[in-house]
């Protein structure tokens, strides 16, 4: 089965393991998702069944917004409730402040990682070195922060969506929104991703993957048969022969091309819509 849709996510499940429900609900061996959730977190993830994991890289997901609410005065390693070891009383603030820090992250960000989490150290996950009870230390990373909202304050609970770049990590932005307070911990209690680039969840309902991509279309002028067999494509052939990568419909499948130094060259031969 060819197929890509949106799931949704429950907490309290790995990403690999809802994928393997996935899996046994459609009865397919071959599937993938983009954009690992934390298990504690919910919410959207793209899936691919067959062929079309390999259009993911082509896909219009970013930016992503997430919804999350942070406790401010929990003290957590991983910035989340699963290690949660250390609960601070603190004073309440003003909707006003706690405006104004949410409010303080948009732009470009620098700021450090959490220490659980899929970065790579010497060839080791981040998060395996950390439960390892190995000293973790990460470099800064680098995030653009479109859109931040204050939905909520009800003390000492903050809750907020933020419209990230992707790569963004949202437990690192509530640590720094109860830095921006003067409070030293703070830890998501609840994390929500609410869509990737164009993605919403819609009831696991297939995609039309001409619609999906982030790519722009080009149309081939020749032998039909070229595209089909998978041929060499001259490009003078193409309407459009600047350099970039584009996709060009056969009908029932498409062909993913890219047009560099003169020369057209296949990402994709033929992937079926459907």
């Amino acid at each position: 089965m060819n197929r890509l849709f949106v799931a949704y996510k429950p907490s309290g499940v790995g990403s690999n393991k809802f994928l393997s429900i996935l899996k046994r609900k459609y009865g397919v061996k071959k599937a993938g998702f983009t954009g690992t959730l934390d298990p504690f977190a919910k919410g959207v993830l793209v899936i691919g069944f067959g062929s079309h994991t390999k259009l993911f890289r082509f896909l219009n997901k970013t930016p992503k917004t997430y919804r999350a609410t942070l406790w401010l005065g929990a003290k957590s390693d991983s910035l989340d409730i699963e290690m949660i070891e250390q609960i601070d009383s603190v004073d309440e603030f003003s909707d006003d402040e706690v405006q104004n820090a949410v409010k303080s992250l948009e732009g470009e960000l620098s700021y450090e990682p959490p220490i659980f989490s899929a970065k790579k150290i010497d060839g080791k996950r981040a998060y395996d070195l950390a439960r390892a009870g190995v000293e973790v230390k990460l470099n800064t990373i680098d995030s653009t922060i479109y859109e931040t909202k204050l939905l909520h304050y009800s003390h000492p609970f903050v809750t907020f969506e933020a419209t990230v770049s992707e790569g963004t990590y949202i437990r690192s932005l509530g640590r720094l929104i109860a830095q921006k307070l003067g409070i030293e911990y703070g830890s998501l209690s609840a994390l929500e991703r609410l869509c990737e680039g164009q993605f919403y969840y819609d009831g696991e309902e297939a995609l039309d993957i001409t619609k999906s991509l982030q790519i722009k279309q080009n149309f081939y002028d020749g032998d039909s048969d070229n595209l089909k067999y998978g041929r060499v494509l001259a490009l003078e052939d193409l309407r459009e022969q600047k350099e970039g990568t584009y996709w060009i419909d056969n009908g029932e499948s498409i062909s993913i091309v890219t047009i560099k130094d003169g020369n057209v060259k296949y990402e994709l031969g033929r992937i079926e819509k459907c």
